[in-house]
């Protein structure tokens, strides 16, 4: 189907992020959907409702005024993007070093956000990982580590899980998805208010110079490549959420 971009009003985020209950569950769904999407392709949307119901939930979130159409200036500058933050010379030789060496680089300047003190067992990590392997790998060893685990194996399932389950402690992000690319999920999430402090870490194996620098200037707190322990990832995981 094709059809009009929308982008979530003032209104609609407040709807979704406060999950007020006098909007429809189905209704704050498709709002974070939406928001996430950044441009809210209808392709994405598509996989998660059913076309008939997609296109009369549009139609009332844009009466509501929880929508509106972009027009095509403001479509070029949401796709035009932008990255995070500037990612100097010696930062990105001590992140290539720490991974050559140990495996994991974790951004320093980034682990002084509010994260809460929490016991392991009260601390929530999200795994999107498509791979079946390795995300079985990543849910023995956070478990292991006495985490609690939640999956996703593509972006539209990630979108299920945030839209159900609300936001997890941490994030594991891989950048290969078969519906996504891991670097526009993490720029995206970037840009939304309850997503900007969110520890995300991204778990690939991907490890040029130039994408360390992108995942590490679109706001990634940390870097692991692939293959790693599970006492590299628990090293990581601790680092980042400290336990009560």
């Amino acid at each position: 189907m094709i059809g009009p971009i929308y982008r979530v009003t003032e209104a609609g985020r407040t709807a979704w992020e406060s999950e007020d209950v006098s909007v429809p569950s189905d209704y704050r769904r498709l709002l974070w959907a939406i928001d996430f999407q950044g441009s809210g392709q209808i392709e994405a949307l598509e996989r998660l409702f059913p076309e008939q119901q997609l296109s009369a939930c549009l139609a009332e979130l844009e009466e509501l005024g929880f929508i509106e159409r972009m027009h095509v200036a403001d479509i070029s500058m949401t796709l035009a993007g932008g990255w995070n933050r500037a990612v100097g010379s010696d930062e990105l030789a001590s992140a290539r070093d720490a991974l050559t060496t140990h495996g994991a680089y974790l951004a320093e300047d980034r682990l002084t956000g509010p994260h809460p003190r929490k016991a392991p067992a009260d601390t929530t990590i999200l795994i999107v990982e498509d791979d079946p392997d390795q995300l079985a790998l990543a849910d023995v060893r956070v478990s292991l580590a006495g985490y609690a685990v939640r999956v996703a194996n593509s972006q539209a399932g990630l979108l299920r899980s945030l839209a159900k389950d609300g936001r997890p402690d941490l994030m594991l992000l891989d950048l290969i998805l078969p519906d996504g690319d891991g670097f526009d999920i993490l720029q995206r999430l970037r840009r939304l208010e309850s997503f900007k402090d969110l520890p995300i870490v991204l778990l690939t194996i991907r490890g040029r110079i130039d994408e360390i620098a992108k995942g590490l200037a679109l706001g990634a707190d940390g870097y692991i490549t692939k293959p790693y322990s599970k006492n590299t990832l628990a090293k990581v995981i601790k680092r980042i959420m400290p336990p009560a």
